[in-house]
């Protein structure tokens, strides 16, 4: 008898679910919320509250590390050794496996009291560095055409079809991080947060397989919930609303330099180098007045002394300037590099503030992640960015080739972010100096120094919370 009951009940579900699969958008958008909200994401939300801390850093040893490290002599001689000049951080006295590693909790500093607070450094004169830049979700038909034209190895998410959702306040305003969950008739679940004009792209086959025709849109921001409806095939934007307007509050940026630091990226890291003052310097001018925290996680791979080594977020522009002095470009090997364990690094180990800050990466590189089976998949942390409200800003530096090129400019487009490029007088020749030409497939792109191009990407994310305040 309670099997009869049972599959009585199984078989009203499979009916259940194939009605709802046939049923139109319109007589779905009366029938109510179509699941209960699932409460939490995946992953740890930005939290963190400041960033006045002395840097902490964490190492991920590649193979030359822990075979070193396996000699009784490698073990006593790294018993000194700090990370990238960190205080405080030493070299782990046994080999860890990097997949290991990157699951552990990072050393902390706490426990040690602050240092002296480091003098004001000199900039030194930077070079004239040249980039160009496109918008992918400005200009989406094309995104679509290179896409199409460009038939090379990456991890697949289905961005073909995309919706605007804005969130509002009862005054028009956008409301920027929101945290926004759609969710499908079977469950599937993507989670987004709203850009600083309360605005995100959502790509529904990117998470959800069986294409459903409607779904569940919620929405939460400073104790305040509201749902809607994406309908598959509408042409305007999906529009939600909260009641309350939110407090103003003063601009928070936190910025990370996502760097390959192998052998060929030694021009672009002293580029770099030379640019953070002015790049600092030029943000805090801004009329937002912007709190700013920095942020480095550097890359190369597991056949190096170390796969990656990523240094938290401060507020201390002279120690995260001697961080930044003290990476070297070495190591490589394959063209490949370990992006996609640096990617989850910065997604997921980083002191991400929460609470409205504004999230952005610049992703200096100039090779494709490795795609083994055995790595972390850049597609989910890819995901899991646009979860946390992270725009990644993509920077191809000279010898990115075409699955580079793609593999960039489809993390960018799908965080909201933009595809930037450097530029030389003869395309090609980084050696020609700086110019207006590029080898990547772009047009229609304007050209001006890098460092001034990556505080114009500033400018333009912190002017719409001016724009929502007043």
């Amino acid at each position: 008898m309670k099997s009869l009951r049972l599959s009585r009940l199984l078989s009203a579900l499979l009916s259940a679910k194939l009605l709802l699969s046939v049923m139109p958008a319109s007589a779905l958008a009366v029938s109510g919320p179509l699941a209960p909200a699932a409460t939490s994401p995946g992953f740890t939300p930005p939290s963190a509250t400041d960033c006045r801390r002395p840097i902490r850093t964490h190492e991920v040893a590649g193979q030359v590390a822990a075979a070193e490290l396996a000699r009784p002599e490698g073990a006593m001689a790294a018993r000194g050794r700090s990370l990238g000049g960190a205080p405080g951080v030493a070299v782990p006295k046994s080999a860890v496996p990097a997949s290991a590693a990157l699951r552990e909790s990072a050393a902390a500093d706490s426990a040690k009291p602050p240092p002296a607070p480091s003098p004001a450094l000199q900039a030194p004169a930077a070079p004239v560095v040249t980039a160009g830049m496109v918008d992918d979700n400005a200009d989406f038909g094309e995104y679509l055409a290179f896409r199409a034209r460009t038939p090379v190895e990456h991890q697949a998410r289905d961005i073909r079809e995309r919706y605007l959702l804005e969130v509002k306040d009862r005054s028009g305003h956008g409301v920027a991080d929101a945290q926004v969950q759609v969710r499908s008739p079977d469950g599937a679940v993507l989670w987004a947060r709203t850009d600083t004009g309360g605005h995100v792209w959502l790509h529904p086959d990117a998470f959800d397989k069986a294409s459903s025709t409607l779904y569940q849109v919620t929405v939460n921001h400073a104790g305040q919930t509201a749902q809607g409806f994406l309908r598959r095939g509408q042409k305007d934007a999906v529009q939600v609303q909260l009641d309350e307007k939110p407090a103003a509050q003063r601009a928070r940026l936190d910025l990370v330099f996502l760097v390959d630091a192998t052998g060929s990226m030694g021009d672009e890291i002293e580029k770099l180098r030379s640019s953070l003052h002015s790049i600092a310097a030029e943000a805090a001018r801004l009329p937002s007045h912007p709190d700013l925290c920095f942020g480095l996680v550097a890359y190369r791979d597991r056949t190096d002394p170390f796969v990656l080594r990523s240094h938290d977020f401060t507020n201390d522009l002279g120690a995260f300037q001697k961080v930044l002095n003290q990476l070297q470009a070495d190591g490589g090997g394959d063209y490949p590099e370990a992006m996609s364990e640096a990617l989850h690094e910065t997604v997921h180990r980083m002191s991400w503030r929460g609470d409205g800050a504004t999230r952005m990466v610049v992703l200096l590189a100039d090779a494709p992640p490795q795609l083994g089976t055995d790595r972390p998949r850049y597609d989910e942390a890819m995901l899991a960015a646009l979860g946390k409200g992270i725009k990644i800003f993509s920077v191809g530096a000279s010898g990115l080739d075409r699955q580079g090129e793609f593999i960039q400019r489809q993390m960018a487009q799908f965080t909201g972010g933009r595809f930037v490029f450097l530029t030389y007088d003869r395309a090609g020749q980084p050696a020609s100096g700086p110019g207006r030409e590029t080898v990547h497939d772009v047009k229609d792109y304007s050209v001006a120094t890098l460092d001034h191009l990556i505080v114009r990407l500033i400018r333009e994310e912190l002017a719409r919370l001016l724009a929502m305040a007043s």
